[in-house]
């Protein structure tokens, strides 16, 4: 796959997770409404009511769609807004982990689970508790544990915590002050609440340093995502208002990770968010970009081209198409 490829031009999708299953590509993207809300910082313009669920045979096959498989008015604590999710799977049973804003406009972070990777999903009667701000990515490690990491800021509200716990007035830390960063948990076996206080994923600079507030083209700011490459652990997210994605690595899954570089350059439209997996020995990122609405923000489509590897591990940068 030299060239990016559109997978659903038509059905406005972002923030994909992606997963094999059962030999078979499964998609887990947000969903794109029009809303009619003018677009800001926070966010209100995402009108996200719903998920559907994706698959293909390969990166290179044809979609299909398996439907609306969650809707927000079958969620019990449901206030509004659908955000990105991700899918686990253990013992014969799928878990969809998928953050929205509760009754009180708070972001949480919710289960439902299913017996097929297409879905139904069928949501729990609450959130998982201690869970907070948005953007959950569920890793397996090799030795059958799962671990959470989430957290976005600005709309996705990760500003207003402090050590787990929710601060009066909520605000990023000064430029020169070490940048807020993701979270990681461990999930309990049953998996649906977390084994743990979440603990913070510390980036450090090649100096050791760690990465500060101001430092907009390396910092964190949202769209966790962990993948293992040659024995290391792969951190990768986007800098947010900077519109990277970028990676750092480390030796273990709570970090601290260093930085080493960007995935993605900038693309059309102003978010951007992916996954990285596997598949038959070739390597992927899904991606989003906002080319087939015409530039608009809030609708994008998923996007997936190959991703190479340098003998010494880092990933070769490739061209988003943005500014």
């Amino acid at each position: 796959m030299k060239n990016p490829r559109y997978l659903i031009p038509h059905f406005f999708t972002a923030d994909p997770s992606v997963h094999l299953f059962n030999g078979r590509l499964y998609i887990y993207p947000s969903h794109d409404i029009e809303s009619g809300i003018p677009e800001n910082d926070n966010g209100d313009h995402f009108d996200m009511r719903d998920y559907h669920v994706f698959s293909m045979e390969s990166p290179e096959s044809e979609v299909t769609d398996h439907g609306v498989v969650l809707d927000v008015k079958d969620i019990p604590w449901a206030g509004r807004q659908l955000w990105d999710c991700d899918v686990a799977y253990k013992n014969g049973v799928y878990y969809l982990y998928f953050p929205l804003k509760d009754k009180t406009d708070i972001f949480r972070i919710g289960v439902a689970v299913s017996q097929k990777p297409e879905g139904p999903f069928k949501p729990l009667e609450a959130p998982i508790n201690g869970s907070y701000s948005i953007d959950p990515c569920v890793f397996r490690d090799d030795d059958g544990s799962h671990y959470m990491y989430f957290g976005g800021l600005w709309g996705g509200q990760l500003q207003r915590y402090r050590n787990n716990k929710a601060i009066e007035c909520g605000h990023e830390p000064e430029n020169d002050q070490p940048a807020l960063p993701s979270r990681v948990a461990r999930l309990s076996d049953d998996m649906l609440q977390f084994a743990e206080d979440p603990k913070e994923v510390v980036l450090l600079d090649r100096n050791g340093d760690v990465l500060k507030a101001g430092d907009h083209d390396r910092r964190f700011f949202e769209a966790s995502w962990m993948h293992k490459y040659k024995g290391k652990y792969y951190f990768s997210y986007s800098t947010g208002n900077t519109h990277k994605l970028c990676y750092a690595t480390g030796d273990n899954l709570y970090g601290p990770f260093t930085y080493r570089g960007v995935i993605l350059t900038p693309v059309v439209g102003w978010t951007t968010h992916h996954c990285i997996i596997e598949f038959k020995g070739r390597w992927y990122l899904f991606f989003h970009d906002s080319v087939p609405s015409g530039g608009k923000t809030w609708l994008r489509s998923l996007k997936v081209t190959e991703i190479e590897y340098n003998n010494d591990g880092s990933i070769v940068t490739i061209d988003g198409g943005g500014v």
